[in-house]
């Protein structure tokens, strides 16, 4: 981690490219939306799936608190409950985090606060996903998505330390922590510390804080108050430890994957003039991968967040629209010669994680 007093303690990347694939891709979009009638933001589908996930999501956690009777029942419930609660961050909240949930702003506020329910923060979401990962993807110091406190190395600009080079086994395990660190620490230490790896951040006042508070308060008491009121508290914990870690595990494989496979490219900035000789638009699709495409059900179930380079170029649009840009920015990748990355299958892009942590954790370059 880089100290504060380091050259690359900065809160700005240029680019200073030629912006041609840029304007051209933002042109071809806008007639793409001009031609199709459709708004970038929101859509019946998303309308009506959101509404079927969060009806499950209430039901599946009734029957888990109230109902089940035997271990089985209740291990099932548990896998569904977590499988759901990761549904609802990146097929709800992420749409409504980027504003691209519904044309109207407090639909969008109300949506980016699902992530609340399952017990994150999307105030502190806000800035690390939206401000910094967006803005400065896959750029070392600069993307706090990157940023693994120590336990994982996943560029080669990254602190090398002698566990590293087991990493390839280890990492997965905790991968399935993400969920449980958001909601007990990370978000906590966000706001006290007034930072997110290597940025500062303003720490929440006014109306922000009282949702921060709520919302961790409102998740105690649905984790964990009610539940005791009806289990033991041995159960209460074994079956919240496990429901995090499913969701956990499916959000870190979906948001880690796009940007950190062995063909991922992390470029480095340093020193006063930290810019990079690039658009945006030509970095954003050069750093992001794609994987699975070709299966509409995995893109739903994933938010369309297997279409990621599209996602990255556009953030604002909903993400049932994404799949149809997929042709138009592959044509401009092709003419202006912006190499870009497609995983044909979902399992391709485990593999090439596990190999990328391989070499990160041997110090290879």
């Amino acid at each position: 981690m880089t100290d504060k007093s380091s050259p690359n303690w900065r809160q700005k990347v240029a680019f200073t490219g030629d912006n041609g694939f840029q304007t051209a891709l933002r042109k071809r979009i806008d007639e793409f939306f001009a031609d199709s009638g459709h708004a970038r933001a929101g859509s019946i589908s998303i309308y009506i799936k959101s509404g079927v996930i969060l009806m499950l999501f209430a039901v599946l956690y009734v029957l888990l608190v109230f109902q089940a009777d035997s271990l089985p029942v209740g291990l099932l419930l548990a896998l569904a409950l977590g499988l759901t609660a990761a549904a609802v961050g990146v097929n709800i909240q992420h749409d409504a985090g980027h504003g691209s949930f519904s044309t109207i702003p407090w639909v969008n506020k109300m949506g980016s606060m699902t992530l609340d329910l399952i017990g994150g923060s999307s105030y502190v979401w806000r800035w690390k996903h939206t401000r910094f990962h967006h803005t400065f993807v896959n750029v070392t110091d600069y993307d706090a998505d990157l940023d693994m406190g120590g336990i994982g190395r996943v560029t080669p600009y990254q602190k090398q330390r002698w566990f590293h080079r087991w990493q390839h086994l280890y990492m997965w395990p905790m991968y399935s922590l993400l969920a449980i660190k958001w909601q007990v620490f990370d978000d906590f230490a966000a706001v006290a510390l007034g930072r997110l790896g290597t940025h500062s951040i303003p720490r929440p006042k006014g109306w922000d804080l009282v949702l921060f508070a709520g919302g961790k308060a409102l998740f105690v008491v649905f984790a964990f108050v009610v539940p005791l009121l009806v289990r033991p508290w041995e159960q209460v914990l074994a079956f919240y430890l496990l429901v995090s870690m499913i969701a956990g595990i499916c959000l870190s494989m979906i948001f880690i994957l796009p940007h950190t496979v062995e063909e991922s490219i992390f470029p480095l900035v340093k020193g006063s003039d930290a810019h990079l000789d690039t658009s945006r638009a030509e970095h954003q699709a050069r750093v992001t991968a794609d994987f699975e495409r070709g299966s509409k059900i995995f893109t739903g179930l994933v938010g369309g967040l297997n279409f990621h380079r599209e996602h990255h170029l556009f953030p604002a649009v909903c993400h049932t629209y994404t799949p149809a840009l997929a042709p138009i920015i592959d044509n401009l990748c092709e003419e202006y010669g912006v190499t870009h990355v497609v995983h044909r299958s979902y399992a391709s892009g485990i593999k090439s994680h596990y190999r990328l942590l391989q070499r990160m954790g041997r110090g290879e370059e």
